[in-house]
């Protein structure tokens, strides 16, 4: 019998229970992974997302800090750059904008990593650094000329976030159209599915909520791809906001619903749970 009891398969695992909400099975891949080297860290930092995907931020942050410390996390810093990115804009994507701009500074100084720096880039252009963001852009335009990754999904995804930002909404929808053949592909540092996002976020902007409603509901549809990226859980709350746009207010209370179902457990000091809670009593 060939031994297939490797590491890899243990993190998938872990996101396998994950998307089953399936604690239990969780639970059994994170004590398998209790005391290896790597495996335990890469673990940890799945366990973390999961944490912070219910919007329970401390739990999270103290996870990631856990697995920090380790040898292993030391000395790749790059992998960890990686965790360190999709931390980062998660913070932006949650409206905590002072701390996302702060962090990203921290991780780019870390890492030159194109995936470092391309979440980097959309969370300091979600969190209004949109001076910064823009020079991120321009040095991973110079950098990798030729990555399909960096062209056509990277780089739309940026310049739109900035567009978002800046009110230029139909430019945003339009930057993203390039993106739209590369743009369901699993990716690190929370980066899966992030052109969809942004996309449906424009849309939302425009007061187009059944375009918005379709782009939400594709990040629903893809949840194999997007596993504990925040975008998940907040797709849902998309989704309302897309319905409320339509007055079809009984699919919007659902849709909310739906997310705070997810964030039951969530810290309660998140600006976007304050937004969605204002949001759903003005639906009753």
């Amino acid at each position: 019998m060939k031994n297939l009891d490797f590491p890899p398969l243990h993190v998938r695992l872990f996101a396998l229970a994950f998307m089953q909400n399936n604690p239990a099975g969780m639970a059994h891949e994170v004590a398998w992974g209790v005391g290896k080297r790597g495996p335990e860290d890469e673990i940890i930092y799945f366990e973390a997302d999961s944490a912070a995907y219910a919007g329970q931020l401390a739990k999270a942050n103290a996870l990631i800090q856990q697995a920090m410390t380790s040898p292993r996390s030391r000395e790749e810093k790059d992998t960890a750059a990686k965790h360190d990115a999709g931390t980062v804009l998660r913070k932006a994507l949650f409206g905590n904008a002072a701390e996302a701009r702060k962090a990203a500074t921290a991780v780019l100084q870390l890492s030159a990593d194109r995936d470092v720096e391309a979440a980097g880039a959309i969370a300091l252009a979600l969190a209004g650094d949109t001076s910064e963001a823009q020079k991120l852009a321009g040095d991973l335009a110079e950098r990798f000329p030729e990555d399909t990754l960096v062209q056509f999904n990277y780089l739309p995804t940026i310049r739109a976030s900035i567009s978002l930002v800046q009110n230029a909404v139909s430019t945003a929808i339009e930057e993203l159209q390039v993106a739209s053949p590369y743009e369901l592909g699993n990716l690190p540092a929370g980066l899966s599915l992030m052109p969809v996002y942004v996309r449906a976020q424009s849309y939302l902007v425009a007061h187009d909520g059944r375009a918005a409603a379709a782009e939400f509901q594709k990040i629903l549809d893809h949840r194999g791809v997007v596993v504990t990226d925040p975008i998940g859980a907040l797709a849902h709350l998309g989704l309302g906001r897309a319905y409320a746009l339509e007055d079809d207010n009984a699919r919007a209370r659902t849709a909310y619903q739906d997310f705070f179902t997810l964030w039951k457990g969530a810290d309660p000091g998140i600006p976007i749970l304050r937004e969605a809670k204002s949001e759903s009593f003005k639906l009753q």
